[in-house]
């Protein structure tokens, strides 16, 4: 062999073992981007801010279904199964019922599992002798729970913490806009009471300004003599709007506000369109205002 014939050779050996470094350095990177993390979280606005910050990295397995009370759910064999093979569990940890009474059954049957509370940073609450557990329907409870996520993430997952910033970063933006938004409506509210059945909207009413009077206290079905109470609230304050949720029943408020002359607005504490469902929140707020 002549050479330059051994010069052509050597080259075209060259070029096949980049080609076949390529390959498998480009295969390895397909099937670590393929490999999701898989994450479990209690409610609908916690797998929100999951996959708004893990985007394409994570697989997100909700607890708590659409429709649920999160006090009083049951999860199903299945759901028990999915979270079996979570490597990371996001919990409120703010003292909802669901994670007081099953958490503990959760970690046994996965003790490899890393458990993050996403209140960490929170200044909780507390209604009565309870600390109020609806954290996340504060703007800015939902931004110190947002980098709670992806600090672990970042953490579990190091070489897409750049990926992981940059959603993070988006995200923010939007809360902070929204929290911007909604302190510049209700600078001028007439009237800041508003009546509640369930008392979910606590860290939304300290942080805007507002006075949450709930016609359920501590979780049990109001007295006749609250009921009068909450009708005298009404009356003095001029209220003719009550909000309710899909998870309670709607009687006794709907009891109220025939009382009143006013009707029953759903709010969704629960729904996972997070930005949308707290803008319709404060502009319904807004709204009830002006009646």
């Amino acid at each position: 062999m002549s050479a330059a014939s051994n010069i052509v050779a050597n080259s075209v050996k060259k070029v096949l073992i980049v080609f076949f470094i390529f390959c498998i350095v480009n295969l390895y990177v397909h099937k670590a981007w393929a490999e999701k993390i898989k994450v479990a979280v209690t409610i609908l606005p916690q797998a929100r801010f999951v996959e708004k910050v893990g985007g394409k990295r994570v697989q997100v397995t909700v607890m708590i279904p659409p429709g649920a009370s999160p006090h009083t759910y049951e999860p199903t064999p299945n759901q028990l199964k999915m979270v079996s093979k979570a490597r990371v569990y996001f919990k409120l940890g703010s003292g909802m019922g669901f994670e007081l009474s099953w958490l503990p059954k959760i970690i046994s049957l996965n003790k490899n599992m890393v458990v993050v509370d996403c209140s960490k940073g929170v200044s909780l609450i507390k209604n009565g002798k309870r600390v109020d557990p609806h954290i996340w329907l504060s703007p800015k409870n939902a931004e110190i729970m947002v980098e709670n996520i992806f600090k672990e993430l970042a953490q579990m997952d190091p070489q897409y913490k750049e990926y992981y910033k940059k959603n993070r970063d988006i995200y923010l933006k939007a809360l902070k806009a929204l929290d911007a938004e909604i302190v510049r409506s209700f600078r001028h509210l007439k009237r800041r009471e508003f009546i509640v059945y369930h008392p979910a909207w606590t860290y939304f009413a300290r942080d805007y300004g507002l006075v949450q009077i709930p016609i359920q206290k501590e979780g049990k079905q109001p007295t006749p003599l609250w009921v009068a109470e909450v009708i005298k609230q009404a009356k003095i304050h001029k209220i003719k709007i009550i909000f309710a949720s899909s998870q309670f029943s709607t009687k006794s408020a709907e009891a109220i506000a025939k009382q009143i002359g006013g009707k029953v607005v759903l709010s969704d504490p629960l729904a996972k369109d997070y930005l949308k469902n707290i803008q319709e929140t404060a502009k319904a707020l807004l709204k009830s205002n002006d009646e």
